[in-house]
């Protein structure tokens, strides 16, 4: 059966950057955006808030839904990706509460496009979309019969 992974994605912007995570995935460091796993009984809104907590500290709700993402990675696993948005109005400091985040940055669009560190094609693709000022209202996304 079909099954694919469904993950979920901050783009949180301020001042001109975008905040992206550190973690050492196969023994190489990458770069990603607050992401995650989606877990059960929980609301994309709600997984996207968790994560962003988890990786960096901060404590927001995202604002915006930037797109939805299918990609299947180089081992062939299938992902399901949604992307949101904060803007905020300075950088702030961060906090990573999750062990396999060994820290954050700062960094611009021409950084991140540069990086050869990215996690998946994914995170670039994701500040492009956020360039082309692609915003949808969070309520674009249903829940039903789950907790708020």
């Amino acid at each position: 059966m079909f099954k694919p992974h469904v993950t979920l994605a901050c783009v949180v912007q301020a001042e001109g950057k975008f905040l992206l995570v550190e973690e050492m995935i196969n023994g190489k460091l990458t770069l990603n955006q607050p992401a995650g796993h989606l877990e059960a009984n929980e609301t994309l809104l709600a997984a996207a808030r968790r994560e962003l907590l988890e990786e960096t500290g901060i404590d927001a709700q995202p604002q915006f839904f930037l797109g939805l993402h299918q990609w299947q990675a180089p081992d062939s696993t299938p992902f399901l990706r949604f992307a949101f948005v904060l803007d905020l109005p300075a950088i702030v400091d961060t906090a990573p509460q999750d062990s396999d985040i060994s820290g954050c940055c700062w960094l611009s669009a021409e950084e991140i496009f540069a990086s050869d560190q990215l996690r998946s094609p994914l995170v670039a693709e994701s500040i492009r979309l956020y360039q082309q000022a692609a915003r949808y209202p969070l309520s674009l996304l249903g829940n039903f019969n789950l907790p708020q």
